[in-house]
């Protein structure tokens, strides 16, 4: 579609494509209700070969670089920079977050289809390599903590259940035995 056209406005259409695409994934991502982040979806499930986050760490070394990249906090977000607290509900809303954020990486690298269509090919090649270099170690990251805060998730639960008193009984009023 764009074959015919001097190379600084097909590079500017697509700049001016690319910034349009995820802004519109991010809206779309903030209006989406969080059931359908839920880490149970297929999406966010983990793969055998990550090794409960251990390529990661070990093949990817991400505890290397993954601080020095950016992360997105709206107005009203939610931070992922550091845990604010270990309640259960605190690191549930972490894992959603997660999951919200690989969505919206992912999304944004569907628009590499799109370049595909209306760039030459090799332009659309460099393109969409562009896009997945500037997506891929977020989708990376989202990952890696997953695997992280639903180890501490785990912990959470034993600890808290270790904590629970057995469950009371009622006592019947006037019950023989028992005193008021």
């Amino acid at each position: 579609m764009l074959d015919n056209m001097p190379l600084h406005k097909v590079l500017f259409i697509n700049l001016i494509l690319g910034v349009l695409w995820h802004t519109a994934m991010l809206i779309w991502c903030i209006a989406r209700n969080e059931t359908a982040f839920s880490p149970d979806k297929k999406m966010y499930r983990p793969h055998r070969w990550e090794r409960n986050g251990k390529f990661y760490a070990d093949v990817l070394k991400i505890n290397r670089w993954k601080d020095h990249l950016p992360q997105y906090i709206g107005k009203n977000g939610f931070s992922k920079e550091h845990l604010e607290t270990v309640s259960l509900d605190y690191v549930d809303r972490f894992i959603t977050e997660t999951c919200r954020g690989e969505w919206n990486h992912v999304m944004n690298c569907t628009l590499a289809f799109v370049l595909f269509i209306l760039n030459p090919f090799t332009l659309a090649l460099i393109l969409s390599l562009l896009l997945l270099l500037g997506n891929t170690p977020f989708i990376i990251i989202q990952r890696y903590n997953r695997f992280r805060l639903q180890k501490l998730r785990k912990l959470i639960l034993k600890k808290t259940n270790r904590r629970q008193p057995a469950a009371a009984v009622p006592v019947p009023e006037n019950a023989e035995g028992y005193q008021n």
